[in-house]
């Protein structure tokens, strides 16, 4: 795909909307040809044709005119997302600023050029931004031979000073990109997290930077590598040793302020999934309850980025203990105007009711609830990985409703819905579940050899991870229907 249509597919509304007010700026009588191929580009996706939108847009056959269109577009898309999320993203508000102190350096306007660079060197402190500060203090020092009121030597200690603290933190990526190399490619690290210990020490011996393992900066970073790699090799066991450990002591120490508050509630979030994970549901929600505190903390500044993510830890370990109580809480998240106006939280609070609602055996509430689900705008451009799970899970529930009727005509659509992903290997068992459902609701057929064999295919793949079966699980659903296989 083109790269102007990788980016305008990739706007959303509120950009979409952004970009034509931005447009608007400029009047004309006509139809404006930019817009026109902005707004195919959004309805036709995939099914873009490069040579339909530039035989409607032009009369004659050379093209040079529409590239030079489609390189405008392109243009002026990128001025309207900077326009609208430079003060977004720090760094990129220090590349705006130090954008107009080269444009009035060019325009020989002194003071508003080192005004800006000022503003620059204080936003680049204040996130740390060591490579940028290097950028910003050779600029002073330029700008001090045009201007006598900016001392040079101040900034020249400045960037030196910067240098060594630099040069530091490179040394840190080096020994982190290091550690991280040796955990992918380290087999047995043991049951505790001894091994990881072990392992860096011994990396920063190699590099011979002792001072670093005190630095909270570096400690952080080796924070973060770690708890990813074992994140990505589900080593969950690991990852709450090594977890429980790290937060302990960067509290005991008082190593957590307001600039690091985010990498807090980070690992709390960390902790209380590998806790669940590992079936430790009541430890879970005391380390979810830390997590609610902590999101109190400096004035609530990022309670509201993380109140979805303390809801979701409740709803997993609810799921599993308390099926009422996790009900009450999808309740909670359901009446939050804030959460529940995001598609993708609306689609969690939908799916987790319609299963909890089944669970309790409720089948016409859990039907209700994913209908619902189905309803929303955004539902087909939902993962279709999702969305398979989702029909099988219907198919589950309008099996235990006895709605004989409705299950021929959701498995037809089914099969018709899903056929490019049921003849993938990953959905194999999916397409199983789906088939033994189908041999059920034949009283002909629910008890033939056909369909023992698929069930216990899937009984036999018990062993793996329990994500891997389903939304309802699978096994367990069937060995109520089986037992004593």
């Amino acid at each position: 795909m083109d790269i102007l249509n990788q980016i305008v597919g990739g706007l959303n509304k509120e950009q979409v909307r952004f970009f034509k007010m931005y447009l608007s700026r400029i009047e004309t009588e006509d139809d404006r040809k930019d817009v026109l191929l902005f707004d195919y580009i959004r309805k036709s996706g995939e099914k873009y044709n490069d040579d339909k939108i530039f035989n409607r847009l032009y009369d004659n056959s050379d093209k040079n005119s529409f590239y030079r269109l489609k390189n405008r577009l392109m243009r002026e898309v990128n001025k309207s997302l900077t326009l609208q999320h430079f003060d977004d993203e720090p760094v990129v508000y220090i590349f705006r600023l130090l954008a107009l102190v080269k444009f009035y350096l060019n325009k020989n306007a002194l003071k508003p050029a080192h005004y800006f660079l000022r503003k620059a060197e204080q936003k680049a402190k204040s996130i740390e931004n060591l490579e940028l500060l290097d950028i910003i203090y050779g600029e002073f020092i330029k700008m001090a031979r045009e201007q006598v009121s900016i001392n040079p030597e101040e900034y020249i200690l400045k960037r030196k000073q910067n240098l060594i603290n630099l040069n530091r933190l490179r040394t840190m990526d080096d020994i982190l990109a290091a550690v991280i190399y040796r955990l992918k490619m380290t087999q047995n690290l043991g049951s505790t997290d001894s091994g990881i210990i072990h392992l860096l020490q011994k990396t920063i011996d190699d590099f011979d930077d002792k001072s670093l393992s005190s630095s909270p900066l570096f400690r952080f970073k080796i924070y973060q590598g770690i708890s990813q790699v074992l994140l990505q090799s589900h080593q969950y066991v690991l990852l709450e040793d090594y977890l429980l450990k790290t937060y302990t002591s960067f509290t005991e120490e008082k190593l957590f302020n307001k600039n690091n508050h985010e990498s807090k509630l980070q690992m709390l979030i960390y902790l209380v999934n590998s806790l669940y994970k590992n079936g430790k549901q009541k430890k879970s929600l005391e380390y979810a309850e830390e997590l609610h505190r902590a999101m109190k903390e400096y004035s609530s500044m990022l309670y509201d980025k993380y109140l979805f993510y303390y809801y979701n830890t409740l709803v997993i370990n609810y799921s599993k203990t308390n099926k009422r109580k996790e009900l009450e809480v999808l309740s909670e998240m359901e009446k939050n105007q804030k959460i529940n106006s995001n598609p993708f939280h609306r689609q969690f609070i939908l799916l987790n009711m319609s299963l909890a609602w089944f669970d309790l055996k409720e089948f016409n509430k859990a039907a209700r609830y994913l209908t619902k689900l189905q309803l929303l705008p955004g539902f087909k451009d939902t993962d279709a990985a999702l969305r398979l799970r989702i029909a099988v899970a219907e198919l589950m529930i309008r099996y235990e409703m006895n709605d004989s009727d409705n299950f021929g005509y959701k498995y037809k659509l089914f099969k018709k819905d899903f056929n490019k992903e049921l003849s993938d290997p990953a959905n194999e068992t999916e397409k199983a579940m789906a088939e033994v459902l189908y041999l059920m609701t034949d009283r002909s057929k629910s008890k033939s050899k056909s369909l023992l064999n698929k069930v216990k295919a899937i009984a036999d793949a018990d062993n793996e991870e329990e994500d891997m079966q389903g939304l309802i699980h699978y096994p367990s659903w069937l060995k109520e229907k089986f037992p004593g296989w």
